[in-house]
């Protein structure tokens, strides 16, 4: 399909704290006993986009990122670990954004369209269904759409800290055009705080705009290079209408990078494709059709009523033709009476099914209704799909229930009870331990006695002796001391 994919797989992450740390940076945390970067790889693969580029923040990251992927998928993947700089090696600041991190990788960018997605997502959509959406219609940028998940405990116990409520979160008000094939509108973020405004015209005329606020951006993107190569470049023109204006006045044939360069006019203070770089192409989609399918009236009428008037009807011509075929690239008349076209970019949408799985591990939260759903009604991205590792040793009536998963090589006493939770490898679980929708990660020691719910305990954790946690997350290597009982607490190790 000549993709080049971008996987933006992170490295700390402050809103994962305690759950991530130097020696667990966010792309291996494991969801399933499987780290969560191999969820993204599995689906590129599946989708036969073995062509990628993981970028990682972090030079320690990369490094165990990197050992981790060379590993599991060897021979089957064509992998470049980079650190997201020009020195493969050197650690992209924690703060420098996915725009920047793509910026910062540009230089190995070299096929047609590129395939953006983040490392985080764990998602039963084929990449491959977007990838061939945005080449059907030619777009500068074709976003994936998902449902917004349900986020928070199914039951009395199931979060994962002080955050339990369950609710929709606030994602992004989306425009679509009758068709719901391009986006014409989006607000993310704080935007959606505030007032949703929509022009007056534009509403006049597409006629109908879809708005849906039940859908997300799963950041999974399709670019043209052309378009994300302006990410790497400086604001290098200090005034693109005029050189639109020559452009358009004199048929002067410049190459497409130079038109969208003008028109877009990116800057380097973009940081987040998200909420910078997908508003913007959005909003400029329709200013560069007007532009380069009409000359500027300023430059030729000096009644700025008049101009205005004229440019609001062209632009409404854009808008009402915009779930037809010749939407973006409508014909303009040449000097000798011809007609060719001038097509602009153009934003697209691929909305996922209702019914398919696609959630982002960017919070404690997502990380416990993620591990809860790939065990239960999402089991099917599970790979193998077993229950219960090859050796784990339980005791005499230990039960383990439904929607479950042990890791090999632990051992569990007697008349231990685990539901709805997972544990990981090489655990040693005394007797009479209660364990209810958690999460165990690896190497974990649990004395006689505990009672874990709605709780994550991560790698090298000891609890002594009747230990009560309740909607906790404990930190690698951290002791819990006997008879401790916590609720809503986060207990990790003071950094030296």
């Amino acid at each position: 399909m000549d993709f080049q994919v971008v996987v933006l797989a992170g490295g700390n992450s402050k809103n994962l704290t305690p759950l991530v740390s130097k020696e667990l940076p966010k792309p291996l945390l494991p969801v399933a006993n499987c780290p969560v970067l191999n969820y993204v790889l599995h689906q590129l693969e599946q989708s036969n986009l073995k062509d990628l580029i993981v970028v990682v923040e972090g030079e320690d990251a990369a490094l165990l990122v990197g050992a981790w992927i060379s590993g599991t998928f060897i021979d089957r993947l064509h992998v470049e670990i980079a650190t997201g700089s020009p020195v493969k090696i050197a650690a992209v600041p924690e703060d420098i954004g996915t725009a920047g991190a793509l910026r910062a990788i540009s230089h190995h960018l070299t096929a047609k369209d590129i395939l953006v997605v983040s490392g985080d997502l764990v998602s039963d959509v084929p990449p491959g269904a977007l990838a061939a959406t945005h080449r059907r219609h030619d777009a500068a940028v074709t976003t994936m759409l998902c449902s917004i998940p349900v986020s928070g405990p199914l039951e009395s116990g199931s979060s994962g800290g002080k955050d339990k409520a369950k609710k929709l979160g606030r994602y992004n008000i989306i425009g679509l055009d009758p068709s719901k094939q391009f986006l014409l509108h989006i607000a993310t973020g704080a935007e959606i705080e505030k007032d949703a405004r929509i022009s007056k015209r534009i509403l006049h005329a597409v006629g109908q705009m879809e708005m849906r606020s039940d859908l997300m951006d799963a950041h999974m993107y399709a670019f043209k290079r052309l378009v994300l190569s302006l990410l790497a470049s400086r604001s290098a023109v200090s005034s693109p209408c005029f050189t639109l204006y020559f452009y358009l006045r004199f048929r002067v044939v410049f190459p497409l990078r130079s038109v969208l360069q003008e028109v877009l006019d990116v800057k380097d203070t973009f940081q987040s494709l998200k909420e910078d770089v997908l508003p913007y192409l959005v909003r400029s989609q329709l200013k560069s059709e007007a532009l380069l399918n009409r000359t500027p009236q300023g430059e030729e009428n000096s009644n700025e009523k008049v101009s205005s008037q004229n440019n609001q009807a062209f632009i409404s011509r854009i808008l009402a033709n915009a779930s037809t075929p010749s939407f973006h690239g409508l014909y303009s008349e040449n000097p000798d009476g011809s007609s060719s076209t001038w097509k602009t970019h153009k934003c697209c949408v691929y909305i996922a099914s209702s019914s398919s799985y696609c959630v982002r591990l960017n919070s404690i939260q997502a990380f416990m209704d993620i591990n809860r759903d790939v065990t239960g009604d999402a089991d099917h991205l599970l790979s193998p799909n077993n229950i219960i590792g090859p050796s784990p040793k339980l005791g005499t009536k230990t039960t383990v229930g439904p929607n479950c998963r042990l890791g090999e090589g632990s051992e569990m006493g007697d008349k231990c009870q685990v539901k709805r939770s997972i544990i990981g490898r090489h655990c040693r679980i005394g007797s009479h331990v209660k364990v209810v929708n958690s999460v165990v990660m690896n190497h974990v020691t649990i004395g006689d006695g505990c009672i874990i719910q709605g709780s994550v305990i991560c790698s090298n954790v000891q609890l002594q002796e009747r230990v009560v946690l309740k909607d906790c997350q404990v930190g690698a290597g951290f002791v819990v001391t006997a008879g401790s009982e916590y609720k809503a607490e986060s207990l990790a190790k003071k950094e030296k």
